[in-house]
């Protein structure tokens, strides 16, 4: 399958890729399908509400088996005129499918690292769209063939130095919930991502920046680069944190999760109030206002010597898990 794909899909500029090449990506492609196959079973493996951080790897590596296959194949390519040729070569071919993956891929990688952190939600979002801005920035500048392509090259910089300034300062710094096992792991996680992202410039700079190495000394590089940070560090992080509850870092698995009716909010259940007596000394029934979901109602003291009736009023509880209501009236 590897000797005929550049012969089903010939290649379309000067400087292209190399049955060699295709046999590379081939092997990749493979791994990153056999990665995606297992972390699937680890996941079915995991008890329902503990699968967030498996499901998020199996997005990123079955994102990847895809790219991988595209690349292999000799599609998702395009010729640009190159700024440096390269002897009679005028034209590279770049691979805008490689920047689709990474498109897809990169944000969630931050978003898992940075989850187990205690970074708040903004934070963790604003670090993700600087990772898009990274992928774009990188692709626009791959297809300008003029030197305005360093532009996007140093806009693309500055948004990573933004995600390692996260990463390496911010991060480690804030409170982890999960405890310091947890944040020893971050540090070394995010100190691995920080480090193998500070190489993807390199690898862009010598090949779709400069035009200094082969298209398949590319491919090599980038295939490298994204086996490290693709399943390596994957299968890494999410060992690591096998054992922590998912709780400590304010992640619930829903109907699958062991508590219901947690409510959110101030004020968020009331307790109805109404309680009388009939009869010499009728009491009143007292309610009381819930915080958080919980409300509270008690009837009221019954009067002696007559007839007596109290009544209870409503109550209704709210919770987020699950979201349980629960309506009652009585008559006493």
């Amino acid at each position: 399958m590897a000797g005929s794909s550049l012969g089903t899909n010939p290649p379309n500029a000067d400087r292209h890729l190399t049955s060699g090449g295709s046999d590379w990506l081939w092997a990749v492609f493979a791994i990153m399908a056999l990665s995606t196959l297992g972390m699937v079973v680890w996941s079915f493996m995991r008890p329902r509400g503990t699968r967030l951080f498996h499901n998020i790897a199996t997005v990123i590596l079955m994102t990847a088996t895809i790219a991988y296959f595209s690349m292999a194949s000799d599609l998702g390519a395009t010729p640009v005129r190159a700024e440096f040729g390269r002897g009679t070569t005028n034209t590279r071919q770049i691979f805008f499918v490689r920047y689709i993956q990474w498109f897809i891929t990169f944000p969630l990688i931050l978003i898992m690292l940075l989850f187990t952190s205690g970074l708040s939600l903004s934070d963790i979002l604003t670090t993700a769209f600087f990772a898009w801005v990274v992928v774009v920035t990188g692709l626009v500048g791959a297809l300008t063939p003029s030197t305005y392509k360093w532009g996007y090259f140093v806009m693309g910089i500055a948004a990573l130095c933004y995600i390692w300034t996260h990463l390496l300062f911010h991060g480690p710094r804030s409170n982890f919930n999960g405890g310091t096992g947890v944040r020893s792991g971050f540090v070394r996680g995010a100190g691995m991502v920080a480090f193998l992202t500070m190489l993807y410039p390199i690898a862009w700079g010598i090949s779709e920046g400069g035009n200094v190495i082969s298209v398949t000394g590319e491919m090599i590089f980038y295939g490298i680069l994204d086996l490290l940070l693709g399943p390596i560090f994957l299968y890494y992080f999410v060992w690591g944190i096998r054992n922590v509850d998912y709780g400590l870092f304010g992640l619930h698995g829903g109907r699958h999760g062991g508590n219901t009716g947690a409510g959110y909010g101030n004020n968020s259940g009331t307790g109805g109030v109404s309680g009388a007596g009939y009869g010499n000394g009728a009491g009143a029934g007292t309610g009381t206002v819930g915080t958080h979901g919980l409300g509270g109602n008690t009837g009221g003291a019954v009067g002696t010597g007559g007839l007596t009736s109290g009544t209870t009023g409503t109550t209704r509880t709210t919770g987020t898990a699950g979201h349980t209501k629960m309506e009652g009236s009585s008559i006493v």
